[in-house]
């Protein structure tokens, strides 16, 4: 059987969302949520494996710039849209598309390639690591309460058309990219992804709602939320969902999460996508009773190691020779030299005897300073080779704040 892999055409857009949709289990996306994707997707980034007159396998990559420790927006390939259908599993065809799509951020001068993957198991082998966690919480607000900063009534709330409120929330938003490793710096269109039409499998949901939060007569944080209502044999027992939440200082951060936890009518919070080091664990009262879970996000791939490390700053002075394992992109084979600290870095080639040994997977899941290199040195993933360098790397590495990526792609 012969296949040929081609840059995607705009007319064939909806055949090509289309299989992508049957490969993820043929539930269409609505209406307006399979709008704006086709008006962010970048056609001549992304990619078609035709079979005769069908489409048998997608890929595409947004053009992002990522924020990395020491707040510095640094391009990456936002690789998604990923299938092949099940009639052409097991015939390379995912490979010829990474192989593509790699090599396109190689020549575009992106130093990262990020995504986020249905199943973990499979990009490891592409150099691609876990390099963030989002958190899950079900939060019964009938028995925990939330101990906010002081002064936090002197925040003033008012609920906005959330159409209406768009412009103020992306300036808070973009005010925190820079403090936030992995956090993407959102381009015009990308707005509009937190304001699609709620919808949910299990029942009836509200319009999505804003609140504003504003401090000396300027927003200082925003919250975006549906409510769900639920009525039980003792009285009503609806649900918060968050969308997003996002605040400039603590004081608005605690007025904002008090506000969700006071709505009437209702007795939990659902809450997706949240920090591991989200404050909001700090001002609960029983965090047992937030039920929290955490799992694996945006996996990193470094395209080019000596640029993506000399990109990021250092939470301490490090001075080590990496020897760099990379089978599939064999440009960043070999020992590189990286000297760094808090005001930044070099990494060139090196020919000096190697200090630590691991492939692109593991610099990639330390890269955003989440994953300690002493953990993966611990599992066998990244070999000592001087004594004293896996703690000095293993420090620098890590970031004060963790890395998370607020939304998906």
């Amino acid at each position: 059987m012969t296949t040929q892999l081609r840059v995607l055409g705009a007319e064939h857009w909806d055949h090509w969302f289309g299989r992508l949709e049957r490969a993820f289990g043929g539930v269409p996306d609505p209406a307006d949520e399979r709008q704006l994707w086709r008006e962010l997707t970048e056609v001549e980034r992304s990619l078609a494996v035709w079979d005769d007159d069908e489409v048998v396998g997608t890929s595409g990559a947004f053009s992002f710039r990522l924020s990395v420790p020491g707040g510095v927006l640094v391009p990456a390939a936002g690789i998604t849209m990923v299938s092949v259908q099940p009639t052409h599993r097991r015939r390379g065809l995912l490979t010829a598309m990474m192989r593509r799509l790699l090599d396109d951020a190689r020549e575009r001068g992106e130093p990262l390639a990020v995504l986020e993957t249905s199943e973990p198991p499979i990009y490891g082998r592409f150099g691609f690591g876990n390099g963030t966690e989002n958190v899950f919480a079900e939060i019964d607000t009938s028995r925990v309460h939330i101990d906010a900063p002081r002064d936090a009534d002197a925040v003033r709330l008012r609920i906005a058309a959330p159409q209406d409120a768009v412009a103020a929330c992306e300036k808070v938003y973009a005010a925190r990219v820079a403090g936030r490793p992995g956090a993407p710096a959102r381009k015009p269109g990308w707005e509009r992804l937190p304001l699609l039409a709620p919808h949910s499998e299990s029942g009836a949901t509200g319009e999505l709602l804003c609140v504003l939060a504003e401090t000396d007569g300027e927003v200082s944080g925003y919250a975006r939320y549906v409510v769900r209502p639920e009525v039980e044999s003792s009285g009503r027992s609806g649900a918060v969902r968050l969308r997003d939440l996002e605040a400039l200082d603590p004081v608005t951060y605690g007025a904002l999460w008090r506000y969700l936890f006071d709505i009437d009518l209702t007795s939990r919070i659902s809450v997706d996508r949240r920090p591991p080091d989200d404050p909001l664990w700090h001002m609960v009262s029983d965090i047992r009773r937030c039920r929290l879970t955490v799992q694996d996000a945006m996996y990193v791939r470094l395209v080019d190691v000596g640029a993506a490390l000399r990109a990021r700053t250092y939470a301490a002075p490090v001075d080590v020779v990496f020897e760099v394992e990379d089978v599939f992109c064999p440009w960043n084979a070999g020992r590189w030299r990286l000297m760094g600290d808090a005001e930044g870095a070099v990494c060139e080639r090196s020919s000096d005897a190697a200090d630590l040994a691991l492939t692109a997977r593991e610099l990639g899941s330390g890269y955003l300073g989440g994953f300690a290199l002493s953990a993966m040195a611990g599992a066998g993933r990244v070999r000592e080779l001087r004594p004293g360098a896996l703690a000095e790397a293993s420090t620098a590495f890590r970031s004060d704040v963790a890395p998370w990526l607020p939304h998906g792609f």
